[in-house]
């Protein structure tokens, strides 16, 4: 695959070659990181160092060369003189700017008081066969972006930055549910009946078993399992999948914290998710709970408000009962939402998201939802239409689902029952028996919690889309013939097992 490709730098590849050069050497000089000749320079003058980097673009005086190069802490002017590399200058304009080099040399400075490696010996480390794109900052093409972060990586630091802070994110998110005793676990990704949620799964096909089977949408039943199990907190971050479309919000394949305790209710996950933004605030945000999201600005230090599901779809929608199917069906066209063949429940909340969800710009808990959404969670005593369950809500985004776990096996079997008879694409088409299997052998009051990832990375780093701090979002292919053999090629999905 030649397109693209610099036929100057093809040629200089082709005349290291000849000469005997390998441009793609298995080992060169290692060197130590930028930051730290950086952080003591002033006690390294004139002594030796090597540094490992990308050059960037190259600046040439006759005698006299300059670029910076750049590693993953940092960059630093490097110098070039003819007197220092007499064999290398005949040379030098095979190494050009992208090239990745192990250099070594003098650390000084320039007549302008600029710290400087200045080379004594260069060893190219891997030839660049393209060159880094010009004004790279000034493009206004995302989707290029996206399509190339292995280049918006090495030529943007604030994005580096921005996917650092994802992994401190999820690091202390990790050390977090460490220090409260949660063991971290790993569950299936391929499942034989999808549940945990309601979404559109991803169906595959294992050949040796003859079996279908499905990406997870949630890890939740098999974490609630080893509650069963005598595992009384647990925890995982790992991938799902849902089979929905892309927007600033969603990812078709995304990252998800899960976390399950026994002996709790929601009202205490709603405790331990404000410990997690407390511990956040402190180890991400340096103390200062104050982001600036999408144009305005949040405090995430907890405590956070709490309002109940039933009273802010009374507000948004006077008259209209949550329960009164005419009633929720006038109010759904009337936002010219979609009616037909929609399960009364699912039509509620659909109202609900149109109508509430934009302006929750929170932090805030909205709790207590509806039985007939809520599959998995435990019925409140006081009202037996609602369960104990919250989602917590952020700029009009939710960013968690909690409840207190149901673990009536004779209901949950109901409820999965109803669940299968709704016959949508986001419901299974089975009840899932082995969990109710697991449920009889007798399942602790416990609270579970779900957070996405990605959305708290978004959230944390200000970013205003999900692919901002996902490292490969799904993107549809730029060949349209191949995406046409894709499609023409793509198998029928197998049937449900």
């Amino acid at each position: 695959m030649t397109d693209g490709i610099a036929p100057d730098r093809l040629e200089k590849l082709q005349a290291l070659r000849a000469a005997g050069q390998d441009p793609f050497p298995a080992r060169v000089p290692r060197g130590e990181p930028v930051a730290a000749v950086l952080a003591d320079f002033a006690g390294r003058q004139g002594r030796a160092a090597t540094l490992c980097g990308r050059l960037g673009q190259i600046r040439d005086f006759g005698k006299l060369r300059f670029a910076h190069l750049q590693d993953r802490t940092g960059s630093i002017q490097v110098g070039f003189q003819r007197e220092r590399l007499p064999a290398f200058w005949p040379e030098r304009k095979r190494i050009e700017s992208n090239d990745l080099v192990s250099v070594t040399g003098e650390l000084g400075t320039t007549q302008k008081g600029e710290p400087t490696l200045w080379a004594t010996e260069v060893v190219l480390a891997a030839k660049a066969l393209r060159p880094a794109p010009e004004k790279w900052h000034g493009l206004t093409d995302t989707e290029q972006r996206y399509r190339m972060r292995y280049v918006d990586l090495f030529a943007n630091p604030e994005v580096r930055d921005a996917f650092a802070r994802r992994s401190l994110v999820v690091r202390e998110v990790r050390a977090y549910f460490d220090s409260l005793g949660y063991l971290e676990v790993e569950t299936p990704i391929l499942q034989p009946i999808f549940g945990g949620a309601a979404a559109r799964p991803f169906r595959t096909h294992h050949n040796a078993l003859g079996m279908g089977l499905f990406l997870r949408i949630a890890p939740e039943l098999y974490l609630k399992r080893l509650l069963v199990g005598g595992m009384e907190r647990v925890y995982e971050i790992g991938r799902v999948f849902r089979n929905e479309g892309v927007s600033t919000r969603h990812n078709p394949e995304f990252t998800m914290l899960e976390s399950y305790e026994a002996w709790a209710d929601y009202r205490d996950v709603m405790a331990r998710v404000e410990g997690l933004f407390a511990h956040l605030v402190a180890k991400v945000l340096g103390g200062d709970g104050k982001v600036v999201f999408r144009g305005r600005d949040y405090d995430l230090r907890p405590p956070f408000q709490k309002a109940r599901y039933l009273d802010l779809f009374a507000a948004a929608n006077p008259g209209v009962d949550w329960f009164d199917d005419a009633a929720v069906r006038r109010r759904a066209r009337e936002l010219g939402l979609p009616v037909d063949g929609i399960a009364a429940a699912t039509l509620a909340n659909d109202v609900f998201e149109a109508t509430v969800e934009d302006g929750l710009q929170g932090p805030v808990f909205v709790h207590d939802y509806p039985v007939a959404i809520s599959p998995l969670a435990k019925r409140l005593a006081a009202d037996p239409r609602v369960t104990e369950r919250f989602e917590l809500f952020v700029a009009g985004m939710e960013l968690g689902n909690a409840f207190s776990e149901l673990n009536d096996p004779l209901d949950q079997e109901q409820r999965f029952v109803e669940q299968v008879a709704q016959r949508s694409d986001e419901t299974p088409g089975e009840v899932d028996l082995d969990y109710v299997t697991a449920l009889e052998f007798g399942m602790p009051p416990a609270g579970g919690l779900g957070i996405g990832i990605d959305r708290l990375c978004m959230l944390l780093s200000g970013a205003a889309s999900i692919r901002d701090v996902v490292l490969f979002p799904l993107l549809r292919r730029l060949d349209p013939t191949a995406a046409a053999a894709d499609d023409a090629e793509a198998p029928a999905p197998p049937p449900a097992p």
